[in-house]
C-alpha cells in the first residue's frame, strides 16, 4: 500500500481517541457501542494509525492475533494475576538486541510470523508501561466511557480520556444536578 493509502486510512479512522500508546490504543479499538475492527477496512485503519501497514498483512489471521491480544489485556484490568493470555501472545515473539550502524544498543522485535506482530508489540508496549507506571494506566472515569490512556500530566492526576468530551460531559451533568436541587 504506498503512502497516500496509508495516510487515507489514518484519516478514515472514526475513534474517539487516538495516540495513546499501542496496547491502549488496541483496547481503544472498541468504544460505547462501537468497534474499530467491525468496521470495513477496520484492521488496515488500525495498521495505519500505529504505522504497521506493510509491517503485519491485513488478514483475518492477524485480526484474530490482534483480538487475543486485546482479549488477554482486558482479563489483565479484570485480575491483574490472570496474565497467561498476555504470556501467550509473548510467546509468539522477542526482543533481539543489536549494535546498530551508528554503535548505539539497538532492540529489535523478532516475531517468526508477521501476522502476530502488531499483538506482540502491543502485548510488549503494555510491559512497558507496566515497567514505568502501573498506576499511570487508567480507564476514563465517565461512567459511559470505556477508553484507557496512559496519564501523562505532570502531577498524575488526569480522569478523562478527553477533557473536551468526557471531562466537559461529566461536569456538565454535575452542574444540572446541583441545579435540580
Amino acid at each position: 500500500m504506498d503512502a497516500l493509502a496509508d495516510q487515507h486510512d489514518q484519516d478514515q479512522d472514526p475513534r474517539p481517541l487516538r495516540g495513546e500508546p499501542l496496547s491502549l490504543d488496541l483496547l481503544n479499538t472498541r468504544w460505547h457501542d462501537e468497534q474499530l475492527f467491525h468496521q470495513p477496512r477496520g484492521l488496515a485503519i488500525w495498521l495505519a494509525s500505529n504505522g504497521l501497514t506493510g509491517r503485519a498483512p491485513d488478514t483475518p489471521e492477524t485480526l484474530d492475533a490482534l483480538l487475543r491480544a486485546r482479549a488477554a489485556l482486558l482479563a489483565l484490568r479484570i485480575d491483574p494475576r490472570d496474565a497467561g493470555p498476555l504470556n501467550e501472545v509473548l510467546a509468539h515473539g522477542r526482543i533481539r538486541r543489536t549494535v546498530g550502524p551508528d554503535g548505539l544498543p539497538h532492540d529489535e522485535p523478532d516475531v517468526a510470523d508477521p501476522v502476530w506482530l502488531p499483538a506482540w508489540l502491543a502485548a510488549d508496549d503494555y510491559l512497558r508501561l507496566l515497567a514505568r507506571d502501573p498506576a499511570r494506566i487508567r480507564e476514563c472515569r465517565h461512567e459511559h466511557c470505556i477508553l484507557s490512556f496512559f496519564d501523562t500530566s505532570q502531577n498524575g492526576r488526569r480522569r478523562w480520556c478527553d477533557m473536551a468530551r468526557c471531562g466537559n460531559r461529566a461536569k456538565a451533568a454535575r452542574h444540572y444536578a446541583q441545579q435540580k436541587q
